[in-house]
């Protein structure tokens, strides 16, 4: 197994080649410290991980970790599994600090530190959550917009707010806001989407004084107001009636980043190179992408590519096409992946004309050591015996899961070694049934019981009309290590971990500094 110094590693990164710099720790582990360009590739989701962020294995890939064996656990798998330029960077983070390089906390951490940068290169006007209360109350003209998910919206919101996730402003903004006197104050759950939504309106020359909720639905909450929970207020689906003006803006601002244009033919030519890494991702809204979309393309809204890339793209230098219906979605976006340092973005002008049929979509894993036995929801229900594995995330878990069941990590289930010997039926379950298929292997080496999958997941049970426990408190908070908690997902400490999480987002741009590879704004040509 080849092994490289954080000197060497620090070499790679700069160099302008393609890099794919994969953690192999849960993202709770992940997010405690790691380095800049680091992508999250837990070991124990692994098979799906690995598929998403590598669609080329050949690759440079560098596994690292904080120095406990997981990184040459990942790199053993990925050169069994066909990779031939994988290395492990020899002593993980604890070698990198040593050699003087930064770490850093949190996930998603170049998008977020772009965030920041954006708002000090452009002036992103902010208002803070008691005067945009005020404004409400008062009866001013301004349209509050969500940037986030429909999903993040509905669970909690700015009263009077309503759901537009960021790659759709810039597209819908004529249609929901006619008057330019309105004015329009974006939001989120913390700075980045605020930021980033309402420099997408100012950037597309849209004519309404447009501002950023400072610190979002966080800030609102610290400010002592309360937020709405529940709310479905959304944008109307399908094209806009102004959808030839927002086309008219996105272009004038994807020409001033450089966004290269190309057509369904150029697309199949880059695609089809094996030298280099392309991700093909359709930036439209989800249900537009499950009612159909080009076969090979990745589901990745505009907005939420932009503020989470490390999400979708793994590989560094390398080229991104944009797909969408009519090219405004996809030239935002590219725009701002070209001002994050993304050298090769492509819009690809007609790129849905040949779509799969609704709810298509990749081939299943394969499962290790063969098709895993499975038992139905049914049968499960009438068997006393079995003993639940539930290996949802850790928040999933809390929200919902199978009367009885124990939470797990795929490859921590040693934690239930001494209960799953004593079982006389172990029956794995995840959200999907996916996740459980792959752990078969690992849990059989923990018990001599019959080891099951649930068919089709906890979602065929509740299908089949049986109910799930709520349980917010376990796992506690210091277990969930599979996941980043956010502040609102936590149990104690709510309000410290809101300040925290502020307070991380404005030292990034200084921590940059000291980091030395990154350099935001529009890049020379590739």
């Amino acid at each position: 197994m080849t092994r490289i110094d954080a000197a060497t590693l620090r070499g790679w990164i700069a160099d302008g080649r393609e890099l794919a710099l994969l953690d192999a720790r849960e993202e709770g582990e992940f997010a405690t410290s790691h380095l800049f360009w680091a992508v999250p590739c837990p070991l124990s989701r692994r098979e799906i991980r690995a598929r998403a962020l590598l669609p080329r294995l050949s690759t440079r890939i560098v596994c690292v970790d904080a120095g406990h064996g997981l990184a040459e656990r990942l790199a053993g798998w990925l050169e069994a599994i066909g990779a031939t330029g994988v290395a492990v960077l020899d002593g993980g983070t604890r070698a990198w600090t040593a050699a003087g390089y930064p770490l850093f906390a949190g996930v998603n951490v170049p998008s977020r530190t772009f965030g920041g940068w954006v708002a000090q290169h452009y002036g992103t006007e902010s208002v803070e959550a008691a005067a945009l209360k005020a404004w409400l109350v008062g009866g001013r003209d301004v349209a509050v917009l969500d940037s986030r998910t429909y999903d993040e919206f509905h669970r909690m919101s700015i009263p009077t707010s309503i759901s537009v996730p960021g790659g759709e402003l810039a597209y819908r903004i004529a249609d929901l806001v006619p008057d330019p006197a309105t004015l329009i104050v974006v939001t989120s759950a913390g700075r980045t989407r605020c930021i980033l939504g309402a420099e997408s309106l100012r950037r597309a020359g849209v004519p309404n004084r447009v501002m950023a909720l400072r610190d979002g639905t966080i800030g609102w909450e610290l400010a002592g107001l309360k937020l709405a929970h529940g709310r479905t207020e959304r944008f109307s689906p399908g094209p806009p009636a102004s959808a030839g003006l927002a086309l008219q803006r996105a272009r004038a601002f994807a020409d001033s980043c450089g966004v290269t244009v190309i057509g369904p033919d150029e697309l199949r030519r880059i695609e089809a190179d094996a030298a280099r890494t392309c991700y093909v991702l359709d930036v439209r809204d989800p249900a537009e992408f499950a009612a159909g979309h080009r076969p090979g393309s990745v589901p990745a809204p505009g907005g939420q590519l932009v503020q989470a890339t490390d999400g979708w793209i793994g590989v560094r230098n390398a080229r991104l096409a944009l797909l969408d219906d009519d090219g405004v979605r996809a030239r935002m976006t590219a725009a701002w992946l070209r001002q994050m340092g993304h050298r090769e973005v492509f819009v690809v002008d007609g790129g849905l004309e040949a779509v799969t049929a609704p709810g298509s979509g990749p081939a299943a894993i394969p499962e290790p050591g063969g098709k895993a036995e499975t038992i139905g929801a049914d049968t499960l229900a009438a068997a006393a015996d079995a003993m639940v594995v539930d290996l949802a995330p850790s928040i999933a878990f809390r929200e919902g899961h199978i009367t009885g069941a124990m939470w797990g990590v795929r490859t921590r289930l040693e934690a239930l070694r001494d209960k799953l010997a004593l079982a006389r039926l172990v029956v794995l379950t995840s959200p999907d049934g996916g996740l459980a298929r792959l752990a078969v292997a690992e849990a059989k080496t923990l018990t001599r019981a019959p080891v099951r999958v649930l068919e089709g997941g906890t979602a065929a049970w509740i299908r089949a009309g049986y109910g799930l426990r709520h349980d917010r408190t376990t796992p506690p908070d210091d277990a969930c290590i599979d996941v980043c908690l956010r502040p609102y997902d936590r149990n104690s400490g709510v309000e410290a971990a809101m300040r925290d999480y502020l307070s991380g987002e404005t030292d990034l741009l200084q921590a940059i500094e000291r980091e030395g590879t990154v350099a935001f704004g529009v890049p020379a040509a590739a």
